[in-house]
């Protein structure tokens, strides 16, 4: 069972994203609180990031949990309330963009946001032992690793040292999708996303058994490189 937004709870979830022509400043002092509490459910460790990101997007970013406070408070333990699947793509840091800070958020990030064993591991840890409510698949604009797995799949060319690796497990996720209509690229890293959450799901029995308990929840979404902006992809 993955996590899929019906229009009421994508509204829910994204009720902090202001309207355009407004300012996030507007967004009012409920959304601001709880963008400044630890996030109990799904939904609302959800819409803590969509605002976060929208901070970031409008240049609103208030930069929080970076001081040496934060660092000695956090000595003691760690209590992330995302765990965060990204692309090793230095554009696209999760506590940047999503306006978190130290302690936040619990990043994995290899090139193409694969799930391994490995990263699953991390994953499972993030859930089993920190207790995330949330896990997002985060993909992005103009993916390089998608990029590299389209060319090795039209040239046939060698694909150098253990970048090969990635392209290799990339291939069975973006060869289908060469033939549609559109934009080759974007067409793999959206359809990369919905394929990590559903391997997250089927995968794991630990984020599995949460996501039915209605406990957890994995979405994907999207890195717009242009306008900084996250969309969820269902």
């Amino acid at each position: 069972m993955v996590f899929q937004l019906s229009r009421r709870s994508m509204l829910a979830a994204s009720g902090a994203v202001v309207a355009a022509g407004t300012t996030v400043a507007a967004a009012g002092p409920a959304v601001a609180a709880h963008a400044d509490s630890t996030a109990p459910t799904p939904t609302q460790a959800l819409r803590r990031l969509l605002y976060g990101n929208e901070l970031f997007a409008s240049g609103h970013g208030r930069h929080p949990h970076q001081s040496l406070e934060d660092v000695r408070r956090l000595a003691a333990g760690q209590h992330p309330f995302a765990n965060i699947l990204g692309c090793a793509d230095s554009r696209v840091p999760p506590e940047v963009i999503f306006d978190q800070g130290l302690g936040d958020l619990f990043d994995n990030r290899v090139a193409g946001n694969v799930v391994d064993d490995l990263l699953l591991g991390s994953i499972e840890f993030g859930v089993e032992e920190l207790g995330t409510p949330l896990i997002v698949v985060l993909g992005h604009e103009r993916c390089g690793a998608i990029t590299a797995t389209i060319n090795a799949i039209r040239t046939g060319a060698p694909v150098p040292g253990h970048i090969a690796a990635v392209v290799d497990a990339l291939r069975p996720v973006v060869e289908p999708v060469l033939s549609q209509p559109g934009d080759p690229v974007e067409n793999g890293v959206q359809a990369n996303v919905r394929a990590q959450v559903r391997a997250l799901v089927d995968r794991s029995h630990i984020i599995a058994e949460r996501v039915h308990a209605g406990t957890l929840q994995v979405v994907g979404a999207r890195y717009d490189l242009d306008t900084a902006r996250v969309t969820l992809v269902r």
